[in-house]
C-alpha cells in the first residue's frame, strides 16, 4: 500500500521539488499552496514526468488561514508524512528600522501556520501507525546575522516547535525531523524577501559558484523520510560546499 505525503508551499522551489521527488520514492502526493494555477501545472508535471507515480492530487491552502487549513484536513484521506514548508522570508531590515508588519507576516507563516497545519493533521499520523512530520526550516534557525532579524526569530521559534514536538509525540508511532537549509537558489525566495526587486533579490547569490538548489534540499527530505521506522532522523542542516555559515560564503 502506498503511503501518502502531504507538501505544503508545494507551487514552487523546494515544496515542489520535494513533492516531484517523494511521488518517484512511491508515495501519493497532496500539494498544498495558495496558486491553483501552479498547483494544477505541477500536477500534471508529476504525473507526466514520474514513471509509476501513484496518486497525484492537489489542494488550495492558506496556512495563515484556519479555515483554509481544516478544509485541507477534510480533503486529506490517510496521511503518513507531512512536510511543512509554506514559510519564507521578508526584508533584510536591521532591528532598529523593522517592518513590523513584515515579522508579524513570517511569523504567521513560518510558526503558526507550521502549527495549524501539524495540528489538523496530526490524529491522521497517528492513526497511520507509521506517522512523519518533516519541518524545513532554516540555518538561520540557528545561527543569527545581521538583517535577519524577523526571519531569524521565525525559524529560531519554528525550531523551537519542532524540538517540543518531538518530545510530546515520543510514545506515539510520529517521527519528528528538521531540515534547515543554507543557501538554496530557487526561482522565488529572494524575489519575494525584496518584494519583487529583480536587482536585491540576485545579489544574495553573487559570485557563489554553487548554491544548493531545491533538489538538493528535496533529497534530504526523502531519504530521511525512507529510513526503516524505527530510525528517527532528528535533524539535517544542509549548505553548500561554500558556505560555512549564513553570513560566511566564499564568493568568486
Amino acid at each position: 500500500m502506498r503511503k501518502t505525503a502531504v507538501v505544503t508551499g508545494a507551487s514552487s522551489g523546494i515544496g515542489a521539488a520535494t513533492a516531484a521527488r517523494l511521488a518517484a520514492e512511491g508515495f501519493n502526493v497532496v500539494l498544498a499552496a495558495r496558486r491553483r494555477d501552479r498547483l494544477d501545472a505541477l500536477v500534471k508535471e508529476i504525473v507526466d514526468g514520474v514513471p509509476g507515480a501513484g496518486k497525484i492530487a492537489s489542494v488550495t491552502l492558506d496556512v495563515t488561514s484556519q479555515e483554509s487549513v481544516d478544509a485541507l484536513a477534510a480533503a486529506v484521506g490517510g496521511c503518513h508524512v507531512l512536510v511543512n514548508n509554506a514559510g519564507g522570508a521578508l526584508g533584510l531590515d536591521t532591528v532598529a528600522h523593522a517592518d513590523l508588519d513584515e515579522w508579524q507576516a513570517m511569523y504567521a507563516s513560518n510558526v503558526l501556520g507550521l502549527v495549524r497545519v501539524t495540528k489538523a493533521l496530526l490524529p491522521k499520523l497517528i492513526e497511520s501507525g507509521d506517522g512523519h512530520v518533516v519541518n524545513i526550516t532554516s540555518l538561520a534557525g540557528h545561527v543569527a546575522y545581521e538583517g535577519g532579524g524577523g526571519y531569524n526569530a521565525a525559524k529560531y521559534a519554528a525550531y523551537a516547535v519542532n524540538e517540543v514536538l518531538r518530545l510530546e509525540l515520543v510514545a506515539e508511532p510520529v517521527r519528528v525531523t528538521e531540515i534547515a537549509p543554507g543557501m538554496v537558489r530557487t526561482d522565488e525566495f529572494s524575489l519575494v524577501r525584496f518584494h519583487g526587486d529583480e536587482e536585491r533579490a540576485a545579489k544574495p547569490y553573487e559570485g557563489v559558484p554553487e548554491p544548493l538548489v531545491a533538489s538538493d534540499v528535496a533529497d534530504c527530505v526523502a531519504w530521511a523520510v525512507t529510513r526503516p521506522s524505527h530510525v528517527n532522523i532528528d535533524r539535517i542542516d544542509v549548505q553548500p560546499r561554500v558556505q560555512a555559515a549564513p553570513h560566511k560564503l566564499h564568493r568568486q
